[in-house]
């Protein structure tokens, strides 16, 4: 899974049509996020030599000072705005977990308008590229994983997968076989279109603006507090949390589904990033909504969706079967529980 969107240099959306014909998004922007990263690689780079972009250095650690200093913040705060706070956070992985990872990359469940727009409000608020360039990318990682062609290849060690990759320019493997998958589906919706169209307003808005203004206008917390805790401290956590699952889920756990990928069952994954660390299975069952064997346990994702689908705005959920599962255990795992 992938992190932040720090380019300001997105190409213009154009219609379904002249998207596919131009190849938009596939190189993508300098800064990556979601599943994709860097920029454009120079044509006749070669092997891992890849130019540094120098910018997304200077932001995320920018980014990063800001976010050590909020944490002197933390006692003069009143517990109202650390509450909300987290709850901003909660929304933030929402927007990622329940809908660019598992509704938009890999069509897991369907879900109704109303329950589109409030992820597409939340992936917003989580700032790691707009659903289109995320999902895109993602659908990279998970068909070349850990080859040139993935955007956060693990095999090139800790640092590039968790942050690195964000710090140079697309292997130009990423992009080619980019190209060619097909992301109609995504192109078709609506609700992906419109907030690619107006990614740089509604990041603004549900990012920075929104958990800033609401501390200090209902309960009187200060504009610096609010600002330093809800936006730059939520936003740099969630970064992070999103990152262990490219990092430390491909290489510290079990592999009870497949001992011939890398991805891994990492628990303390999970708990930070609300369901995502059970990471060996998604990769073995990609197309499990619930992207766990173990549907409801601590699973806060999965539990969303199936409140979701009880309220009737999200139906058709995939799950792999007790027989699909076993089988492959059998046939293909390490023996782990």
């Amino acid at each position: 899974m992938p992190g932040p969107a720090v380019d300001a240099e997105k190409v213009p959306f154009r219609s379904a049509k002249e998207e596919i014909r131009a190849g938009v998004g596939v190189e993508g922007s300098e800064g990556g996020g979601g599943g994709g990263g860097g920029g454009r690689e120079r044509p006749g780079a070669r092997g891992h030599r890849q130019d540094i972009v120098w910018r997304n250095v200077f932001l995320m650690s920018l980014l990063h000072l800001a976010a050590v200093y909020s944490l002197v913040l933390i006692p003069k705060a009143q517990p109202l705005t650390l509450l909300w706070a987290y709850f901003c956070f909660l929304l933030t992985a929402l927007g990622v977990t329940a809908g660019a990872h598992r509704l938009w990359s890999h069509r897991s469940y369907k879900a109704k308008l109303p329950l589109r727009i409030f992820l597409a409000a939340a992936n917003s608020m989580a700032f790691q590229n707009d659903i289109f360039e995320w999902s895109r990318d993602h659908r990279v990682h998970h068909k070349y994983s850990e080859t040139d062609a993935d955007p956060h290849n693990a095999r090139r060690g800790f640092f590039f997968s968790h942050i690195g990759w964000l710090f140079v320019r697309k292997h130009r493997d990423v992009i080619e076989k980019g190209r060619k998958l097909d992301v109609t589906d995504l192109l078709a919706d609506p609700v992906v279109r419109f907030q690619r169209k107006y990614y740089k307003i509604t990041v603004v808005l549900m990012c920075f603006v929104v958990p800033t203004l609401v501390p200090w206008y209902i309960w009187g917390e200060s504009l610096w507090n609010s600002y330093f805790l809800a936006s730059i401290l939520r936003y740099t956590i969630s970064l992070n949390v999103t990152w262990l699952v490219n990092s430390v889920a491909h290489m510290y756990g079990n592999r009870p589904y497949d001992k011939h990928i890398s991805p891994r069952q990492n628990p303390l994954v999970t708990l930070g990033a609300i369901g995502e660390g059970f990471h060996n299975y998604h990769h073995t069952f990609p197309f499990d909504y619930s992207a766990s064997e173990f549907g409801l346990n601590f699973n806060p994702t999965t539990w969303f969706i199936d409140f979701m689908c009880w309220l009737g705005l999200a139906t058709d959920r995939k799950r792999a079967t007790k027989q699909m599962i076993e089988a492959r255990k059998a046939r293909t795992g390490d023996g782990s529980a």
